[in-house]
């Protein structure tokens, strides 16, 4: 499995991003991608993550009003549309990989996780 993910930057408060990941080396269908992000100190935090499968989503309530998770599968691609962001978004976000039925637990981290590289989230005027 590979995760290629991009979308992160500099953005003020209030503004808008939107990070992507590709999967490759999947069978159609067979997965889920989702993000987790993660602050200096802190642990891996999941964000949010949608199943190729059925299309189920997950979102963490603290972001569900700014945050909305979607799916490419013609390109096996998932996004994050991020709005009114605030300073307290900053992190690294990470691209992760598990089973179709990941959102139903809430997208937590697992031993079936997978992860790609993360992209750094900045935001600060």
């Amino acid at each position: 499995v590979q995760l290629q993910a991009s979308g992160g930057g500099l953005v003020q408060p209030g503004g808008s991003l939107r990070l992507s990941c590709t999967a490759s080396g999947l069978p159609p269908n067979s997965y889920s991608l989702g993000w987790f992000r993660q602050t200096p100190g802190k642990e891996r935090e999941g964000v949010s993550c949608i199943s190729f499968g059925d299309g189920s989503t997950f979102t963490l309530y603290s972001v569900s009003d700014r945050f909305t998770i979607s799916e490419d599968k013609a390109t096996n691609t998932v996004y994050l549309q991020m709005h009114r962001l605030k300073p307290e978004d900053t992190a690294v976000y990470f691209c992760a990989q598990d089973l179709p039925n990941w959102p139903r637990s809430g997208c937590r981290r697992r031993t079936e996780t997978r992860w790609g590289q993360g992209t750094l989230v900045t935001v600060s005027s």
